[in-house]
Order: structure tokens, then sequence, then C-alpha cells
């Protein structure tokens, strides 16, 4: 018996372990911008009306920036929300846009882990030798560190939808 409501698949890259990660770091996005936000106010007000702007504020902004980024990117790689330039579908036909996707998602997949690989290990000597900010004395080992769970998050949805497109091979009716 088959529940005709049930949803139908949208791939590996919709699973349910890889939703609940992708919703994690979406969450955790959002915090970094709302605090991106605050602090970003908060700088005008205490230098324009104040005149006492904010020690480190730059700083925090940057910091703050990077975590936004990088936990936003597996959000819009898995709902595909990136921007899509189609000039040349119509003459590359589906099969030119079936290898094209495997191509891009390829050599992202590449660079993604790459970027992951190298930014662990400087996390790990960020850690080891003390590494922090100017200003502030901010440790930068832990924006390291979701410097790469972003970018090996993001790896993984374009890996999952890379399985999908080649178990789907060449769609006509796109």
């Amino acid at each position: 018996m088959t529940d005709e409501t049930a949803r139908p698949s949208r791939g590996l890259a919709h699973s349910t372990p890889v939703e609940w990660a992708v919703r994690a770091l979406t969450l955790l996005s959002s915090i970094a911008l709302a605090i991106l936000l605050i602090a970003t106010f908060a700088g005008v007000i205490m230098r324009y009306v104040f005149s006492a702007p904010i020690l480190g504020g730059n700083e925090i902004i940057e910091l703050v920036s990077v975590a936004l980024v990088m936990l936003a990117m597996p959000s819009a790689a898995q709902r595909e929300d990136h921007v899509r330039v189609d000039v040349f579908d119509n003459a590359i036909g589906a099969t030119g846009r079936f290898l094209g996707d495997i191509l891009a998602r390829g050599i992202s997949i590449y660079l993604l882990s790459l970027l992951a690989w190298r930014t662990w290990a400087k996390l790990r000597d960020a850690a080891e030798f003390g590494d922090a900010t100017n200003m502030l004395a901010i440790p930068l080992w832990p924006f390291y560190g979701l410097l790469a769970l972003g970018a090996a998050l993001y790896a993984l949805v374009l890996a999952l939808q890379l399985a999908d497109v080649l178990r789907a091979g060449v769609s006509r009716n796109e």
C-alpha cells in the first residue's frame, strides 16, 4: 500500500541527515547575520552619534562575515539558489547541460575539499600557536573551523547532487 500524498524523492542531497546539517548551519548563519546587523548598527551609532567608535568593530564584522557566508553556502547549494546563466543551454542541448553539470560539480567538489582540508590544517596551526586578532585578541581557530565546516558540507551537498545527476542521466525536459 502506497501513500499517494507522500512527497516524491528529491535526491540524495535532500536526505534527512543532510537536511538537518544544512538547517543547523543555516540557523548558525542566521545568528551570524543578526550579530553582523547589530554590530554594524551599534558601530554606526557609536561613531556618528557619540563620536566614540567601538574598539575592534571591524574585526568583529570581518569574522562574523566569514561565518555568515560559509555557513549559508551549503543551504544555497542544496536548494540550487545560486545564480545561473543559461545563455548556451539551447546551443549545447541536453547532453551539453548534463556534461556541464558534471564538470561544474566535479571541479567545485575538488576545490571545496581542498579548501576544507587546507583550512583544517590552518585551524590546527592557529590553535597551537594561539593566533588571534590584533585589536581584541579574538582566537581565530573557531572561524577557521566554521570555514572548514561550511566548505566540507558544501562539497558533500555537491557530491550528492553529482550522484543524483549521474543517476538521472541526460534530462531532455529542462
